[in-house]
């Protein structure tokens, strides 16, 4: 089943993308909003919704007329839609970094991007400058009386959670050193041991890597507080962008990758630019014990992985002494050169994403692999209730068509027990972002019960749309227009009031 979102053009061939509909998302946020009510054009808002949506992503992407080199450079613009009484308000505001109120002023780009972004002058003018601009662009959640926005190479910013207010950099209360890694991707347990906790990492890189695994209360008199903090080590270079957990197990697949240095030291790359896939390396399956969990005190584990490249993993359960984990996995690492224009990209020449599900063994150091589905996928979820459980349901944002490469135009909800999919579009002219399951009450009981919210680039009018649709069968319960509009952008969070 298709749902349809932008009445289609009369041509069969629907799934015939305009890349220009595509680019025209790349924009700057022109505009700072407070309390701003978003306009209802569709359907209505289920009262039973109640909190506020936080979502994180590029929002200044041209200064003076230049533009960065890749999106990911992009200084974090925080929107705060909030769910009350059957309305939705709209707040946000820009990340105060330092490095952002220098730019602001000068209107110039000072800093180098990891992604590509130079400064103005030339190789030169770039040379041995390896400082990094914390971005805070790649998420938000909330931890605490703070709202956290995260760049994984630094540490968080902490901003109000109501006003989005920049406080300054956050130290976790003692927990970081000064512009200390801190991952973007933090998974939440939702209460496997007793209660509930925020786990995430940082990762020191070179010949060999650290993992710091830390969890976090979220919850009770000491929310925020540190619960548990381990280091391991491992041979290689590790980028390591997301992970997974499980009640015992945190689950890391270390990309087959190398890091040369030298073209980002002479001002010629920048960092994520001097990143290769190695065609005769071997991925692995990092398995670093939980201390809550029955293997507290062991040392990790290292399993060999298949090959490929992956940012984002699904989810993760255990199956008796196996554990399962699901990730997506493209050919080869996605990259844009020194010489390409991000809004010019051929989605023909890049490799796509597939979801894949990997059965490790980690007792005789086996593992296992199966497809779930073909189509092109990013930003895959589950009910936040099943995160580290065997769940059944997955909703994802996918490209249109079935197979190849393409932009994300669409919502899909899989049956993981069968893999029957159903869909929601917004082709041929709406290119979607990160969707995010709201729960119901009911939930527990009935996994998929609840709501998946996203953006929605609409190119028909060159602005930004909030969708809301049913879980079970992704109908659309309402279309809302953002008074602003903002670019694609990268991962949000939701907060129940």
């Amino acid at each position: 089943m298709v749902v349809s979102y932008l009445k289609r053009e009369t041509s069969p061939q629907h799934t015939i993308f305009s890349r220009e509909d595509w680019s025209s998302a790349y924009c700057n946020v022109e505009k700072e909003l407070d309390h701003a009510e978003l306009k209802l054009v569709k359907g209505s808002i289920p009262k039973k919704i109640s909190g506020t949506f936080y979502r994180n992503g590029p929002g200044r992407l041209e200064r003076g007329g230049r533009w960065v080199h890749h999106p990911f450079d992009g200084d974090g613009m925080i929107a705060a839609f909030q769910f009350k009484n059957g309305k939705i308000n709209l707040t946000n505001r820009f990340v105060r970094t330092k490095e952002w109120v220098k730019e602001e002023k000068s209107q110039k780009f000072l800093y180098r991007g990891v992604f590509g972004t130079q400064k103005e002058g030339g190789v030169l003018a770039n040379a041995f400058d390896v400082r990094l601009k914390n971005i805070a662009n790649t998420h938000v959640i909330k931890l605490g009386d703070d709202l956290l926005a995260l760049w994984e190479a630094s540490s968080p910013y902490s901003l109000n959670p109501n006003t989005l207010e920049t406080n300054g950099l956050s130290d976790l209360k003692g927990v970081l050193k000064k512009g200390e890694a801190f991952s973007a991707h933090p998974r939440f347990d939702p209460g496997h041991h007793k209660g509930q906790r925020m786990v995430t990492f940082g990762v020191s890189t070179g010949p060999k890597s650290t993992i710091r695994l830390m969890e976090f209360s979220t919850e009770g008199e000491n929310i925020g507080s540190l619960l548990s903090d381990r280091k391991d080590s491992f041979n290689g270079f590790a980028f390591l962008h997301d992970f997974a957990i499980t009640p015992n197990w945190a689950i890391f697949l270390q990309n087959a990758i190398s890091f040369n240095p030298l073209p980002f030291l002479l001002g010629q790359k920048g960092a994520a630019q001097c990143l290769a896939s190695k065609s005769d390396g071997t991925p692995k399956f990092l398995l670093i014990p939980r201390d809550c969990g029955e293997f507290a005190d062991q040392p990790p584990k290292s399993v060999d992985a298949p090959k490929g490249f992956v940012f984002h993993h699904l989810n993760a359960w255990e199956d008796g002494e196996k554990i399962n984990i699901e990730s997506i996995f493209y050919d080869d690492f996605p990259s844009i050169g020194p010489e390409d224009n991000f809004r010019e990209i051929d989605f023909d020449l890049l490799p796509e994403g597939v979801l894949k599900r990997s059965e490790i063994n980690p007792i005789d150091s086996s593992f296992t692999c199966s497809t779930i589905s073909n189509q092109c996928c990013e930003f895959a979820m589950v009910n936040p209730k099943f995160e580290g459980l065997k769940a059944r349901f997955s909703w994802m944002a996918t490209a249109e068509q079935k197979e190849g490469n393409g932009p994300l135009q669409a919502i899909k909800k899989i049956d993981l027990s069968n893999n029957k999919e159903i869909s929601w579009s917004a082709a041929p002219r709406g290119f979607v972002s990160e969707p995010i399951f709201i729960p119901s009450q009911e939930s527990k009981s009935q996994e998929d019960n609840g709501w998946v919210i996203a953006l929605v680039w609409n190119s028909i009018r060159s602005g930004t749309d909030l969708i809301i649709l049913d879980s079970k069968d992704l109908t659309e319960q309402a279309i809302l227009e953002v008074p602003i509009s903002i670019p694609h952008g990268l991962h949000g969070s939701w907060v129940e009031n």
